[in-house]
């Protein structure tokens, strides 16, 4: 089992870029919104249970991914520092299991981030859609740093599209192509929508 982690700011387009490497490499796409989608109802967004929960359920999906040698891509906003233990967590959830973790970061300028922010894609996903956060989040946290002690590919995506910023991540790291798989009859995972949506 492979794990890709694709983190970075919000509006940086890290699900978008998972989606387009979806469709090169077949794995599957547990992007954050997914656990965060089906706690909401039932614990405030923010809270101790609500995180505590959410947490749980990423680590349990990606180790049970990794038992079962499902290739993931798992997307997620990481905060140096206040988010270390979390993502040391994922990592160890894999890699418990014999899974293969590759880290990615996207960063874009804040210009692009705040063109992105408002996409309509992100307002039907009901994602941050608030142009003024680009600037206030960086703030309060740091968004911009790989975790330290780790192997991490940066990636700058402000001039490039999501399929450009897929195949570095799929040439980096040696991935195999949809032509590999498609020659086994494997079945792809994820559509072309939204490929260029941020």
């Amino acid at each position: 089992m492979k794990l890709i982690i694709i983190h970075g700011p919000p509006g940086v387009g890290k699900l978008t870029v998972a989606n387009a490497l979806s469709l090169r490499t077949y794995y599957k796409v547990f992007h954050n919104h997914l656990t965060i989608d089906c706690t909401e109802p039932v614990f405030d967004f923010g809270t101790d249970g609500f995180w505590k929960i959410n947490v749980v359920l990423r680590r349990e999906v990606i180790a049970e991914a990794a038992r079962q040698d499902i290739d993931l891509i798992h997307t997620f906003c990481y905060a140096k520092g206040t988010d270390d233990d979390y993502f040391r967590e994922m990592i160890a959830a894999a890699e418990d299991n014999d899974g293969e973790v590759h880290l990615v970061l996207l960063l874009c300028s804040n210009n692009e981030r705040k063109r992105r922010i408002v996409n309509e894609s992100r307002v039907r996903m009901r994602k941050l859609t608030d142009a003024d956060s680009v600037d206030t989040s960086q703030q309060r946290n740091d968004l911009l740093s790989p975790l330290p002690g780790t192997e991490t590919l940066i990636i700058d995506n402000t001039d490039l599209s999501a399929d450009e910023a897929a195949q570095r991540i799929v040439e980096h790291f040696s991935l195999g192509q949809v032509g590999d798989a498609a020659e086994n009859g494997e079945p792809g995972t994820c559509s072309a929508l939204d490929q260029n949506d941020f």
